[in-house]
Parts: C-alpha cells; sequence; structure tokens
C-alpha cells in the first residue's frame, strides 16, 4: 500500500467510524432458521474499531440461534454524517467483563437483571468490509432530495466507497 493509499485508508476508516459512532440504534440482519433475512434493532455500543462491534442480548432469543447456525450478518448504520453498511460474521460472546464494561443504563430499559445476569450475553460483530455514503449534509440533501421531486434532475446523495476493515 502506496503513502497514499494507506491516506486514503485511513479517512475512508474515520468516515466510517464516526457515522458508526454517531448512530444510536443500528440495525442487526441475518439470516433466520427458515433462511430469510430478518433486521432487528439494536443499541449501538461502544467500539475502538469498525472492525469489531459488540451488541448486548439475551442469550435465549431466535436471533442468538440463527447466528449459531448462519454468522453471516450485516449491520446497518445511519446518521447525519451518513450511511454504513457493516458486512461481517456475528457470534456469542459470554465475557462477563466486557458485557459489564458496555452495559449502560439503556441496557438496562431492555434487558432483565444485569450484566451479572447469566441470561445476558453479547453479540460480537466482526466486520469484513463496510460500504459507506457519505452525506453532503442535511440541508443539501433535503435541497437535492426536492429538486429530484420537482425535476427531472436526480439527487446528489453523496459519495459512496468500500472499505476493507
Amino acid at each position: 500500500m502506496t503513502h497514499d493509499q494507506h491516506a486514503d485508508h485511513t479517512d475512508q476508516l474515520e468516515t466510517v467510524t464516526e457515522i458508526m459512532r454517531e448512530t444510536r440504534i443500528a440495525v442487526l440482519t441475518y439470516h433466520s432458521a427458515e433462511g430469510q433475512l430478518v433486521s432487528t434493532p439494536m443499541g449501538t455500543q461502544d467500539f475502538e474499531t469498525p472492525s469489531t462491534v459488540w451488541f448486548i442480548t439475551e442469550k435465549d432469543t431466535d436471533k442468538v440461534r440463527a447466528i449459531a447456525a448462519d454468522p453471516r450478518v450485516n449491520v446497518a448504520y445511519s446518521s447525519k454524517a451518513g450511511w454504513v453498511s457493516l458486512s461481517g460474521t456475528a457470534r456469542l460472546n459470554e465475557d462477563r467483563a466486557k458485557l459489564a464494561e458496555l452495559w449502560d443504563a439503556s441496557a438496562g430499559t431492555f434487558m432483565s437483571g444485569g450484566p451479572e445476569d447469566d441470561e445476558n450475553a453479547l453479540i460480537e460483530v466482526s466486520g469484513l468490509t463496510a460500504e459507506y455514503w457519505e452525506s453532503p449534509g442535511k440541508v443539501t440533501a433535503a435541497i437535492q432530495m426536492a429538486k429530484g421531486l420537482v425535476s427531472d434532475a436526480e439527487p446528489d446523495l453523496g459519495d459512496n466507497d468500500t472499505v476493507a476493515l
């Protein structure tokens, strides 16, 4: 990788990271036992890099069973900075220390017990690639969308690219 390619990759990862951090609720998509795609909202937990993200879950769920059978997942993020589609694999992780570290008031709202409860665990997503679309800004996007509604002009919804994690 040349210096310029490394700089571009770093910029891309920063953009992906910003969008993911700004997203309060992400959408996790997995394959059900019947082979159907299922999407569910998940609270975004903090992460060090986009290549490993965490969600708090109860262990006894269809989602956890489906991921054990087919670990391929996608996680969609949307913020004012843009959109990210993270593709990778997921697995149940029962690391109590990590669960306690990530547990917050919002987790307590949706989950019974706490991080010490054996029924609570983590879904660890290992990202392989992230496709992202940078938003040109909320006002610009709204103007561009309006232009598209009243004319044949296509709105400029920003740039998109794919980055390996």
